[in-house]
């Protein structure tokens, strides 16, 4: 009787767990049919083995991938959640290959990509938090400015940083935004809106010989925090110089020596960082700071291209404040998404 509780009857009078093990019985062996009594199972799909080592070795060990030649350790870190594309393709290779050598060794970058990137694919997000920040690189070519300051204002952002600002588009955006930020500093090409007062507003250094950074302590209800707003130079990939990062690196090696000497215990960083937190060309940064995203986010928030996501470059990062949840928010007239996050800056009862 117990077992039987456990049965639920079909209309055929059939059990349906039974039903499902005989299918995927039938499917087993329909995979394997010929594979008995074949010796050569373990010695063909050699190279498949090979390469899904190689990759399983890639993904594991990337930080120690060299960046002499064209800075080939950090273009992959760029795009190295996407190397798990390749499992289910070696997966197929290795079944038509008959090759039980290849399906063993492509278990190993299987459960590599689970151990490194696992733990973004679900949802971490939690309803606390007490002050919502937003990033934005609106495009310097953007063809509707009011149009995306309107987008990223509906987020209910009380923070919000937009880079990529142009000196002819800089009013469009203030005036648009006037009616939900009552305070703002445009700093260069970088500028922010916040609800809450903003004092110590400065630019920051980050040796490009023009200004593509910002610091502001804002006066939010629970608490001052430093915030900081930066767009790092962009990267390049060509043929011939490969990931041409050159720039990029020596801006964000100076970006965190700015928020290493901050005063301030919390610190908020929103920005278009041109670069992955698995970019090791960022590590004076992402030392410092946690990702959002990373901590409290849903999925891996790719926020560029804005037409087909492939990479986070625009992040926000943070230190003494507790990520809650993170999002992108919906396409604007830039090539980039928005990011969003909530954060708790009263960690006093945490």
């Amino acid at each position: 009787m117990a077992q039987q509780a456990y049965m639920t009857e079909t209309d055929n009078g059939g059990r349906e767990p039974e039903r499902r093990t005989a299918r995927l019985r039938r499917l087993v062996r329909r995979l394997t049919a010929g594979w008995r009594g074949d010796r050569r199972i373990w010695r063909r799909g050699i190279v498949t083995a090979v390469v899904a080592v190689g990759l399983a070795v890639v993904m594991l060990a990337h930080a120690h991938i060299p960046n002499v030649v064209g800075n080939l350790g950090s273009l992959i870190e760029t795009f190295l959640p996407w190397f798990g594309l390749l499992v289910p393709v070696l997966l197929v290779v290795a079944l038509l290959r008959r090759s039980a050598t290849a399906l063993i060794a492509v278990v190993l970058p299987a459960v590599v990509w689970v151990n490194v990137f696992g733990g973004l694919v679900g949802d971490k997000t939690a309803g606390g938090g007490d002050l919502t920040v937003a990033t934005h690189n609106v495009n310097a070519g953007n063809a509707d400015p009011s149009g995306t300051a309107r987008d990223v204002a509906a987020s209910g952002a009380d923070v919000l940083a937009l880079e990529e600002l142009t000196a002819s588009a800089v009013p469009t955006y203030v005036k648009a935004l006037a009616a939900t930020y009552r305070y703002h500093s445009v700093q260069g090409t970088v500028g922010l809106w916040s609800k809450y007062p903003l004092s110590d507003v400065r630019p920051v250094d980050i040796k490009l010989g023009w200004t593509r950074a910002m610091r502001a302590t804002v006066a939010a209800p629970a608490g001052k925090v430093a915030v900081y707003v930066a767009h790092l130079p962009s990267v390049r990939v060509k043929l011939a110089a490969g990931f041409t990062a050159r720039q990029r690196d020596k801006s964000a090696d100076a970006l965190g020596e700015a928020i290493a000497d901050e005063t301030l215990t919390r610190v908020v960083l929103l920005g278009d960082l041109n670069g992955t937190m698995n970019d090791r060309a960022l590590n004076a940064v992402t030392s410092q700071l946690r990702s959002t995203q990373g901590a409290a986010g849903s999925g891996f928030g790719f926020s560029w291209p804005a037409a087909f996501p492939m990479a986070r470059i625009d992040q926000i990062l943070v230190k003494g404040v507790e990520p809650e949840s993170s999002w992108t928010l919906p396409e604007t007239g830039s090539d980039h998404l928005p990011v969003a996050a909530r954060v708790k800056v009263d960690t006093s009862s945490s």
